[in-house]
């Protein structure tokens, strides 16, 4: 989809640039990769007031051109390389209206540069209510460049801002906002020259990060290391005096441009919130309650749309049993596809309350705060406070939580969050926790108002983050790393969240999750359909042949013979002498062979599980009436004594199972993209299997 201009969206986090771009580019939007690094990047298009189509591409909040993190670095490789593919015609700088001084330093770096700047003032409905005044002119005058008042959340100005887009001068700001060839003049000047730079900050920026700028030859760099030394340069005292000069320049810039009110020094709603919210006592007891409130709703709410989905599926079985023949395309299609279908998109409603939830405690501002309270336990355990935020989005897929590590410096945190942050309850394990808790746990009240299914659930999520926090402390004392971390986070202002916002993000990730899901149950539930309903050499005519029989035939009925005959075959298939094959390992655990059948395709994604059992109980079932896949699995019995397949001991052995499992391939090839080693995922899958297997052996034998 080609664009007639590409404009970067940059700021700091927490200023509303994720917001303007959703309602820049919409659903019109895709995910990828930045060139040549495994950085996310996010772009769209837009259409502009001169009906020109402008790319959209969301850079990666960072508080200053000089990066602490691997997302950080990427700015300014796309800006200051001009082969880059995504180097934009303009720049649009989000600043918070409420804290310019601070944000006004990373827009006088980018401006230094010299690319095409606009400033999207944001948050002007903020900065109103605070009673902050300001000369939006003034402002433009003094800096130079357009700037545009404007309330991503609520819409405001989003015209404006796209006109300014559309007639932008494309020639950048000629002046310097500091003098940054004084920093540094000899050493500026003979980068200048001898790597050919017209630009005396852009000279500055490649002395300090030459060694991780990608666009440098391995020559340029030794040769800019080789001036440095030869000139005495120290990167760190130069930032400083930069750093100094760029706040001299801000100050002239907001003086009389600003004025804030009288009770500028008076606490604010947020920070009285905070009193209470982040308490070192009360706001855990409020963040454990929030998480218990979240797990009830799943159940409590999740109920009715479940049930209407379940039966829609049934009544399109019996319907598809009713017009298609019997026959090799009709068990395809009803046995294998849309039973392990239906095994998964049953849980969509769960999994999107859970995901409205998650987009609330982001929108509204809590999430942060979770991360700062977190802060001090995760340094006990050797991790660092900034691991909360893969491992809290660990709760609904350790893919992206694991890319989010990069924002964490520290070599070693970074890793230890990376090995376990698969251990969090990702939404992958909510379908296989919900079926086994309905099956084993009585659907009642108790204490009041709280159900004892969403209490055993959210004992399995408070259990997923004490057992990464257990592993972590291990971890902590087996990587050994001299580098300390830190943690810097600012708090962003509560606010109401965007429902809007909610919604889209909602529907988002519940399209993403089911479509990720999708295809791979689908290919799952075709392969299994196959291994299930054939087997090795002649073994399916033998079975036929025994219960043609007169024996058979005169002392059974019809519907009881057929499912003799299908349990049978299911045995002797390929399925069933792969299931046999692992059985004796499983044994001790309370598995039986389909059991182990939904572990081995359960390592292509942990809700396969769902759909495999889906698609066993149904090609092992009576095919005259359909079932839900519930009701199928509680009917199950054992061969050999007779007593339910799906026991308390067999339920809570098969979750403990899955809650340490690395039963997941896509987040196996994330940890070696991220890692660039087979040594960390190998360790990873190794150490979670045991850890799986040990604990499921205790539970089982406990409880059986």
């Amino acid at each position: 989809m080609k664009a007639d201009i590409r404009v970067a969206l940059i700021g700091n986090p927490n200023t509303g640039k994720s917001s303007l771009f959703n309602i820049l580019t919409g659903l019109n939007q895709k995910i990828g990769n930045f060139p040549g690094v495994t950085v996310d990047k996010k772009t769209g298009y837009t259409s502009l007031p001169d009906n020109r189509r402008a790319e959209i591409i969301d850079l990666p909040g960072t508080y200053s051109l000089y990066p602490k993190s691997k997302d950080e670095s990427i700015v300014f490789s796309v800006l200051a390389d001009k082969a880059n593919p995504s180097r934009p015609d303009l720049l649009v700088v989000i600043l918070d209206a409420t804290n310019l001084k601070r944000n006004l330093l990373l827009y006088t770096q980018v401006a230094d540069l010299k690319i095409p700047v606009i400033i999207a003032l944001n948050m002007m409905d903020l900065a109103d209510k605070a009673g902050m005044k300001i000369d939006i002119d003034l402002l433009a005058k003094r800096l130079g460049v357009p700037v545009i008042p404007i309330c991503a959340r609520k819409g405001s100005g989003i015209d404006k801002l796209k006109s300014a887009i559309a007639f932008a001068n494309r020639i950048a700001l000629q002046h310097d906002t500091i003098d940054a060839g004084a920093l540094a003049p000899q050493l500026i000047a003979r980068i200048s020259e001898e790597i050919e730079v017209d630009n005396a900050y852009y000279a500055l920026q490649l002395a300090h990060q030459h060694e991780t700028v990608t666009f440098l030859t391995p020559e340029q760099s030794d040769r800019i290391e080789s001036l440095e030394k030869e000139h005495s340069f120290q990167s760190q005292k130069v930032q400083a005096a930069e750093t100094v000069a760029r706040y001299n320049f801000i100050n002239d810039v907001l003086y009389d441009a600003v004025h804030l009110p009288d009770t500028a020094h008076e606490e604010s709603f947020s920070n009285k919130i905070d009193h209470i919210l982040t308490h070192k006592v009360f706001g855990f007891v409020i963040f454990l309650g929030i998480l218990l409130f979240i797990f009830q709703s799943i159940f409590a709410w999740s109920s009715y749309p479940m049930d209407l989905i379940e039966s829609l599926f049934v009544l399109a079985e019996d319907s598809l049993r009713t017009l298609l023949p019997e026959g090799v395309v009709a068990s395809l299609l009803i046995d294998g596809i849309l039973a392990g279908l239906s095994g998964v998109l049953v849980f969509i409603p769960q999994i999107a309350i859970l995901f409205i939830f998650i987009s609330i405690l982001e929108d509204t501002g809590y999430m942060a705060r979770v991360t700062f309270m977190m802060d001090k336990l995760m340094r006990k355990v050797g991790l660092s406070g900034k691991s909360v935020v893969p491992l809290i989005g660990g709760f609904a897929c350790a893919v992206p939580s694991i890319m989010g590590t990069r924002t964490i410096e520290n070599w070693k945190d970074r890793m230890i969050t990376i090995m376990v942050t698969p251990l969090v309850a990702c939404s992958a394990r909510l379908p296989v926790y919900t079926l086994l808790i309905a099956l084993v746990v009585p659907d009642r009240n108790v204490w009041w108002i709280f159900n004892l299914q969403g209490l055993v659930l959210t004992g399995m999520y408070v259990f997923s983050l004490v057992s990464a926090f257990i592993v972590a402390f291990v971890f902590k004392f087996i990587l050994k790393a001299k580098e300390r971390g830190y943690f810097i986070m600012e708090l962003p202002v509560y606010r109401m969240p965007r429902w809007k916002n909610v919604v889209f993000s909602m529907y988002d990730r519940s399209k993403t999750f089911v479509l990720e899901a999708g295809k791979v149950i689908i290919a799952v539930s075709i392969i299994l359909w196959v291994l299930a309903s054939y087997g090795p050499g002649d073994r399916f005519a033998a079975i036929e042949q025994k219960y043609n029989q007169p024996g058979y035939i005169q002392t059974t009925t019809p519907e009881e013979l057929s499912r003799l005959i299908g349990s049978e075959k299911l045995e002797n298939s390929y399925a069933g002498v792969l299931g046999h094959a692992i059985e004796p390992v499983i044994k001790p655990l309370g598995f039986d062979w389909k059991i182990g059948i939904a572990l081995i395709t359960s390592f292509a994604a942990r809700e396969v599980f769902v759909g495999t059992m889906a698609t066993i109980y149904s090609v092992d079932g009576d095919t005259d009436e359909t079932e839900s896949l519930k009701e199928k699995m509680d009917n199950a019995r054992n061969t050999e004594t007779g007593q339910p397949v799906f026991t308390v001991a067999v339920a809570f052995s098969l979750m403990i199972f899955y809650a340490f499992a690395m039963q997941c391939v896509s987040t196996v090839a994330i940890v070696y993209r991220e890692t660039k080693a087979w040594k960390w995922p190998l360790i990873q899958l190794t150490y979670m299997t045991v850890l799986a297997y040990a604990a499921s052996f205790i539970t089982y034998n406990l409880l059986k």
